[in-house]
């Protein structure tokens, strides 16, 4: 059973920073990588930022690319999004995902992964 839980949403100003979390838990940790999504009202889910569960490569969205980064400590058995400079494009729902299945793209390795129920994020103009 693997279990995520994200956690540090809020209303934030544009250009303003904020840290998102995801508590992970699992019986097992047989992870390839974990991820950050978000879905914004009326689209689609949107990948946004991964990093490899054993080597800790990141690789990131070209919407992001440059104002979050994404981290993961084994230890506290966290991973987390820093997200700079917001703009109110930012706004939706943020999701982690777990997966333990690689595919090309990386995002397309978490459609039958492990999902956390999400955070909200409101980025005012």
């Amino acid at each position: 059973q693997v279990q995520l839980a994200e956690s540090g949403g809020g209303l934030v100003q544009a250009g303003d920073s904020l840290r998102l979390s995801c508590a992970y838990s699992a019986r097992t940790f047989n992870f390839y990588a974990m991820g950050w999504f978000r879905q914004a009202p009326g689209k689609e889910r949107e990948w946004l930022a991964a990093i490899t569960w054993t080597a800790g490569i990141p690789s990131y969205a070209d919407s992001v690319k440059g104002r979050f980064t994404i981290s993961r400590d084994n230890a506290q058995r966290t991973l987390s999004l820093q997200m700079n400079s917001l703009k109110p494009e930012d706004t939706g729902v943020y999701y982690c995902a777990a997966t333990s299945r690689l595919r090309i793209p990386i995002s397309a390795s978490f459609e039958s992964g492990y999902w956390g129920q999400g955070t909200q994020v409101t980025v005012s103009s």
